[in-house]
């Protein structure tokens, strides 16, 4: 194992599950949760975080300032936290609360949004905050994980690279759509490379990204209330959308066999379940990507009864709060 002195150092990404004795589904997972933010974001904000300190954009005295439903938000304040940064994380009362714990354990300050926007929900109010802070001062450096092209670069970079080189013969791909940033890295790279593989976008019912009609989403990390900048749908061979009742019970159901996994995950190994139960599961060799473990559900997504009774989140620090803590 290495040495290391920066926890965005190590990550261990050459893991997958064979999901065949779990749940006789021939699918094998790629886990993404085994570094010190807990899931695949890690690479995305080490990207942009690189990026942004070479052209300048962020600099001593810089504070950060991003919206995130949860796994980004962790592991911007994991890098924040080793290089010295401030760091502002805008989420919404969906964040699950061990999570918001975590990043205000890491130096994180946290503004929760309880009020989604009349047209662009949750999302477009959290943008809405973000943006308006930005225009408050010039200190706060919104690296935007929506458009920002660091995003999918890591994973044309990491995931997707990686992924063929475990699996030559690979046949297709799920990979679950939030901002698309893992979706568009790993599309464009197997497109590129010429590699015959079925790309196959998972999505959540209620989530906008596909054409589908809003509707309400309680399970942080998939789906999206505003239309996603960094998406390309001619990169995209199939989209499936999920059920959350059936992201649940796929959650539970690795559980018990002792495989405790995200929310997200349980949504993309639903839909890969679908598509394969469609479009035939003999003599495929199929993957899809985990971006989380599941210890930051066990409010959530494991608890029983859940999403009836679910846990509040924490109190609203308003504005006026968030620039005194912050100047």
């Amino acid at each position: 194992m290495p040495v290391i002195s920066d926890p965005s150092e190590y990550n261990e990404s050459d893991l997958y599950v064979d999901l065949r004795a779990a749940l006789e589904l021939p699918l094998f997972l790629k886990c993404e949760g085994f570094n010190f933010a807990g899931s695949i974001k890690l690479k995305a904000a080490r990207e942009m975080v690189n990026a942004a300190e070479r052209d300048g954009t962020l600099r001593p005295g810089s504070i950060l300032v991003e919206s995130s439903s949860g796994n980004l938000g962790v592991a911007l304040s994991v890098i924040a936290a080793s290089r010295g940064y401030r760091f502002l994380c805008v989420t919404d009362s969906r964040c699950n609360l061990v999570t918001i714990r975590l990043m205000e354990a890491l130096g994180t300050r946290v503004h929760v949004v309880r009020e989604p926007d009349l047209h662009d929900g949750y999302l477009g109010a959290r943008l809405a905050y973000v943006r308006a802070l930005c225009a408050s001062d010039e200190r706060y450096v919104w690296l935007n994980q929506y458009s920002n092209e660091g995003n999918w670069r890591a994973h044309y970079r990491t995931t997707a690279p990686d992924i063929a080189r475990r699996f030559p013969d690979l046949d297709v791909l799920f990979v679950g759509a939030g901002t698309t940033g893992t979706l568009m890295g790993c599309a464009r790279w197997f497109w590129q490379w010429r590699r015959p593989v079925r790309i196959v976008a998972v999505d959540s019912v209620g989530s906008i990204t596909f054409g589908g009609p809003p509707g309400v989403r309680m399970i942080p990390g998939l789906g999206t209330s505003v239309p996603p900048q960094l998406l390309d749908k001619s990169y995209i061979d199939d989209v499936v959308l999920v059920e959350e009742p059936d992201t649940l019970q796929v959650c539970r159901r690795l559980a018990a066999r002792g495989f405790l996994f995200g929310g997200s995950t349980g949504t993309v190994v639903s839909g890969a379940d679908q598509w394969l139960s469609a479009h035939g599961r003999r003599g495929l060799t199929a993957v899809a990507i985990a971006p989380d473990l599941g210890e930051r559900y066990l409010d959530t997504v494991y608890r029983p009864g859940w999403p009836h009774g679910m846990p509040e989140a924490d109190p609203v620090h308003h504005t006026a709060e968030v620039m005194a803590h912050l100047a």
